[in-house]
């Protein structure tokens, strides 16, 4: 059995079930973590104790227990009040959430979005210093990719910027098809894929603006420049 966390940094898990409310002590990041199934109970657990409420230090009864989650084994309680509860988030947490979900939004904007001027992409670190500039707000708890577009429009008052995705048909001589695969899963999305009479192949793809370039550089290297390419409607 693994240490419980420490009390330091503790915050509540709660659960209301027919109209009673049941409440654990928790490290707030290792409940997180337990939730998506990357932390052991007892590294989630401050202690086994469940609670009516924490504040006033009223233990929940066995009786309740019983009645509401079918045992009163404690341990099982707190399993099902983690998986389904709510659990209270510190603020340095959400700042963690914050700054994670910012780098992964700034990614997203360096894959798809380049830069009209010169068709290349923006650096990732100059995305990411123009978010800060702007005090862009970020929601922790929404998706990166829902917030992608509405904050490409707030950087394009610093920053010029175009975001799309093409698609692109592209046809492989015969004697690179087969290790052409690889480099365009690695840039694009495959949409269709036909084999030609004469062993070429022919691919339609959805590829972000800002990887374009290396899509065409990578294939280009070991098709020795035979690739052809046209982009679709």
């Amino acid at each position: 059995m693994s240490k419980m966390s420490n009390v330091e940094n503790s915050v509540t898990a709660r659960l209301k079930k027919q109209e009673h409310s049941f409440e654990i002590l928790v490290n707030c990041e290792k409940a997180m973590q337990y939730k998506r199934g990357d932390a052991e109970l007892d590294e989630a657990l401050v202690t086994d104790a469940v609670f009516k409420d924490i504040k006033k230090g009223e233990h929940a009864s066995e009786t309740d227990l019983v009645n509401i989650f079918g045992t009163d084994d404690k341990r099982a309680v707190a399993e099902v009040i983690l998986k389904k509860g709510e659990i209270q988030l510190t603020t340095e947490y959400k700042s963690k959430l914050r700054e994670e979900k910012k780098k992964k939004i700034a990614f997203i904007i360096s894959q798809y979005a380049v830069n009209p001027q010169n068709n290349l992409p923006h650096p990732l670190e100059r995305i990411e210093s123009v978010m800060d500039e702007r005090k862009v707000k970020i929601e922790e708890f929404k998706s990166a990719e829902g917030q992608v577009e509405s904050i490409i429009s707030e950087l394009k008052e610093i920053l010029p910027i175009s975001y799309e995705i093409k698609k692109l048909n592209l046809v492989i001589p015969a004697d690179a098809s087969g290790r052409s695969f690889g480099i365009i899963k690695k840039y694009s999305k495959i949409l269709k894929e036909e084999w030609l009479g004469d062993g070429r192949l022919s691919v339609n793809v959805e590829v972000p603006a800002g990887l374009q370039e290396g899509l065409f550089n990578d294939l280009n290297n070991i098709a020795h420049g035979q690739i052809e390419s046209k982009e679709m409607k």
